[in-house]
């Protein structure tokens, strides 16, 4: 093979790269595709390892591509990962697409959801001595939310508070923030706040799993339904690969071990398409709550 025939060879394997719109690791060997992908923090890095690494391996057989899990701290450092491109696929939280739409001037794409995700509910927990049994009791009371950017665990708790008309800030003895679900959850059990909003699936994990007392602390509010999370990605990635994507996550089945295992690990029944629009009234929430300015 002449050096001419060589060059136009690489052009063709180069221009093949940025039509997938994948990203190009020198290595040793040569060069390696590589899909990035991240998540909202919703739960401690070894869990997020656990929960993501099937789905990983999943979606490099099918891509015929490497994929990469690229945890981060906390939930901003994810919108600015996707938002930045130092991810291509992003897993967030309905109030952080929103973020993430807002910091890019409306250049991400929601491409998947579990269908869970179109009715998704926040729950109010408290020891069960402790005489909550409503909103309005929370009112004197410590209180503990997630993430100040989760969806779940902050933003529609919230919400539903302002419209049971209890101002965190002006009736709670103390707020706090823990940061996650399951930090949320050990806050109440200690017995560090009073009362806390957090993930209704994540409670549920922890109750089915026997991770938490329920004689001792259970839920006394349960929300009314909202939109929350999406797989996401960047508007300037091409639709052929996106679609792709999406294609993987649609065919996942609980009728197989591998699909079982992938939606089980993320408390999903199936993924189904969604869009942008089903996150307005997120975005109209936080507005109202003060949260988006």
């Amino acid at each position: 093979m002449n050096e001419r025939t060589v060059a136009r060879a690489r052009r063709a394997l180069a221009g093949g790269a940025l039509a997938l719109g994948l990203l190009w690791l020198p290595l040793a060997g040569g060069a390696q595709q590589v899909l990035r992908v991240t998540t909202i923090p919703e739960e401690a890095a070894t869990e997020q390892m656990r929960k993501f690494g099937p789905l990983v391996r999943y979606l490099e057989r099918q891509l015929g591509i490497k994929v990469e899990f690229t945890p981060v701290n906390d939930y901003p450092a994810a919108v600015e990962a996707l938002v930045n491109k130092q991810v291509e696929l992003a897993w967030l939280g309905g109030f952080t697409h929103v973020q993430a739409q807002i910091r890019s001037g409306g250049k991400i794409v929601p491409i998947a959801q579990r269908e869970e995700d179109a009715q998704f509910r926040s729950v109010f927990i408290a020891q069960k001595g402790s005489g909550i049994k409503t909103l309005a009791d929370l009112k004197g009371k410590q209180v503990s939310f997630g993430s100040q950017s989760s969806t779940s665990g902050h933003l529609m708790p919230r919400s539903f508070l302002l419209q049971a008309g209890i101002d965190p800030e002006k009736d709670f003895k103390r707020i706090a923030y823990s940061g996650a679900h399951d930090a949320t959850i050990a806050s109440v059990v200690s017995g560090r706040v009073d009362a806390a909003a957090l993930d209704i699936t994540v409670w549920r994990k922890f109750v089915e799993e026997k991770k938490v007392d329920t004689s001792k602390v259970d839920v006394f509010y349960t929300t009314p339904p909202f939109y929350n999370y999406n797989w996401s990605v960047h508007a300037d990635m091409p639709a052929a690969l996106r679609e792709r994507i999406a294609k993987a996550l649609f065919d996942l089945s609980m009728d197989t071990p591998e699909g079982k295992e992938i939606l089980t690990l993320n408390r999903a029944t199936k993924y189904i398409p969604t869009r942008a629009e089903n996150y307005k009234g997120l975005e109209a929430a936080g507005r109202s709550a003060g949260l988006i300015k």
